[in-house]
């Protein structure tokens, strides 16, 4: 099988497509994968890290207001659309796999011109302009959640990285907590806001940390590589720059407050971790809606972005973080939301659209 996979741009794109791409292999060890990038994002360094081919093409970003850029934008889109179609018929692709973003539109309309298959995949709850085009060109269109309205939608999770999907929480937690330095024993509240850390949550973990450490918690907190070297460990609590090794992170963790990013939302209900979500109040609202059908279901909190001081976050964590029990219930609640099988999932829609195309020519 030759496959093409639109996911270049952010982590929210390029993540799923490499867990597709990783579950394409295992369902067809000889298949050909190529990851189709922009040399603007964060693709150029990550596909090769993790041995994919990546092909790159023009960025095409759309203007969010009148300007110069608008006028250039049919100009762009062909020559985007040309390029695409160069690389599809190179690779004499059977099957176009698109996640959204700035990659995704000229894929999508280069693969109808080639007469190549299109699966289309939908992370967000509010899908964007790509994938709202990209689905009229096709019936195989996976969505995150239920609730996602595109076309001839099915539900099937996020593709996510197997250590991840594969996680058990209870038999790693003893390993997450040494592997962090962490107490075997405390309650432990996981704090993250993405690579480069986010301010709010961070300003409102400083404030409450005393509160927090008093009650008998342990705090481990992806602070961003920024405030890396202001932020002192000290008994029970364990700043970091970043995490690399998240499944061991969710693995030492009993609550997180973190962001509800469509991955950071799947990752979270596959692996049974309750959380208080505080979503970017940026954008079209997507984290907010993102977040919601787990706290709707019981397995986390939302609190807005501005509402988040360190006597909220305080009043928040410590009644949960203080009753086993009830965060049991939420982890449960949480992973009946959770799809662990994403990514084969996508991988057996992409085989049936590449197979229509050997049937239908």
């Amino acid at each position: 099988m030759k496959v093409v996979l639109a996911g270049g741009g952010t982590a929210g794109h390029i993540e799923p497509a490499l867990a597709t791409a990783e579950a394409v292999r295992r369902a067809d060890p000889g298949a050909q994968v190529t990851l189709l990038g922009t040399e603007r994002g964060l693709e150029t360094r990550i596909v090769p890290e993790r041995g994919y081919e990546l092909a790159l093409i023009p960025p095409v970003p759309l203007p969010r207001r009148p300007s110069p850029d608008l006028l250039r934008l049919p100009m762009r889109v062909r020559s985007a659309v040309r390029q695409t179609t160069d690389v599809l018929r190179a690779k004499q692709a059977e099957v176009l796999v698109g996640f959204g973003g700035y990659v995704a539109l000229p894929a999508y309309l280069a693969a109808r011109r080639a007469g190549v298959p299109i699966v289309v995949h939908e992370a967000n709850a509010k899908p964007g302009l790509a994938n709202r085009v990209g689905a009229r060109f096709t019936t195989f269109v996976g969505v995150a959640t239920p609730a996602i309205s595109l076309p001839h939608a099915q539900h099937v999770g996020i593709p996510l990285r197997r250590s991840i999907a594969l996680l058990d929480r209870a038999t790693s937690q003893a390993e997450g907590r040494a592997f962090f330095g962490l107490d075997p024993a405390l309650p432990t509240l996981l704090v993250f806001g993405g690579s480069q850390g986010a301010r709010r949550i961070n300003e409102a973990v400083t404030g409450s940390l005393d509160q927090l450490l008093a009650a008998g918690f342990q705090v481990l907190h992806a602070v961003g590589p920024a405030r890396a070297e202001s932020a002192a460990t000290r008994h029970g609590y364990v700043p970091v720059p970043y995490v690399d090794r998240m499944d061991l992170a969710y693995a030492a963790a009993d609550l997180a407050v973190c962001r509800a990013g469509a991955i950071t939302c799947a990752e979270l209900a596959a692996v049974g971790l309750p959380a208080v979500y505080v979503p970017l109040p940026h954008g079209n609202g997507e984290q907010r809606f993102n977040a919601l059908p787990t706290v709707s279901a019981g397995g986390g909190v939302l609190v807005a972005d501005g509402e988040l001081t360190p006597s909220r976050l305080a009043d928040e964590v410590t009644p949960l973080l203080g009753d086993g029990a009830r965060l049991d219930a939420m982890g449960a609640a949480a992973a009946t939301l959770g799809r662990r099988d994403a990514d084969d999932r996508l991988v057996d829609m992409v085989r049936r659209a590449a197979a229509q195309k050997s049937v239908g020519g």
